[in-house]
């Protein structure tokens, strides 16, 4: 657990979802990318039913305020799992027989393998009330603390193209774009044309692990 104190309130970093934040994390992971995931995953309220029931907190490193607000979190995968777990039955248990076979088609096209070597993110995100404050920056620091404890080499994310105010924190805090994928007719279901591979190599910061 990693205490911080930017230019506002105290808050810290931490590993893992608490069970109480689960819910509101729901929420705000679909708000964040409800444009992306509106066709597989919409409508709203079955979208927020699916991500409460699948959410891993294993693969998560959450911001959390000194009164204990859920302001944040960066998610990864792993072989073992992803932030954003289940499968087929979970898909059917949400949204029936036909919905959940047609979604996991749409969902499977935006899966990303993790390599040897790599921490691969699976969605970070900061809370509207509480951005400004170093959180972003704050959980991906942590991200990379937890790349380099696991002996991984590089932090892997993919960032696309309708957000470019992300990519530009990235590359300030140190991330290269190796490699954009062009999402061709599936552009205009997901609501973005191309997503861009960026990395970074794990650094051992030294400090304690999130």
């Amino acid at each position: 657990m990693t205490p911080t104190e930017p230019h506002g309130p105290r808050y810290l970093v931490e590993p893992g979802l608490r069970p109480d934040h689960r819910p509101q994390a729901a929420m705000d992971y679909w708000q964040a990318f409800s444009r992306k995931l509106r066709y597989p995953l919409g409508p709203r309220r079955k979208a927020v039913a699916f991500l409460e029931r699948v959410l891993d907190p294993d693969h998560a490193i959450s911001a959390v305020g000194s009164d204990g607000e859920f302001l944040g979190v960066a998610g990864f995968k792993s072989p073992q799992g992803a932030f954003v777990g289940g499968g087929i039955r979970d898909m059917i248990e949400v949204y029936g027989w036909i919905g959940g076979l047609a979604r996991s088609l749409l969902v499977a096209t935006l899966e990303r393998e993790c390599e040897g070597g790599v921490l691969l993110m699976d969605g970070i995100f900061v809370r509207n009330a509480a951005r400004g404050l170093g959180i972003g920056t704050a959980l991906l620091a942590a991200v990379e603390q937890r790349a380099a404890d696991c002996g991984l080499q590089q932090v892997r994310l993919d960032v696309i193209d309708t957000n470019p105010r992300a990519r530009a924190l990235y590359e300030r805090l140190g991330f290269r774009e190796t490699s954009t994928v062009s999402m061709g007719v599936l552009g205009h279901i997901f609501g973005f044309e191309s997503a861009t591979t960026m990395t970074k190599e794990a650094r051992d910061a030294g400090c304690e692990r999130p």
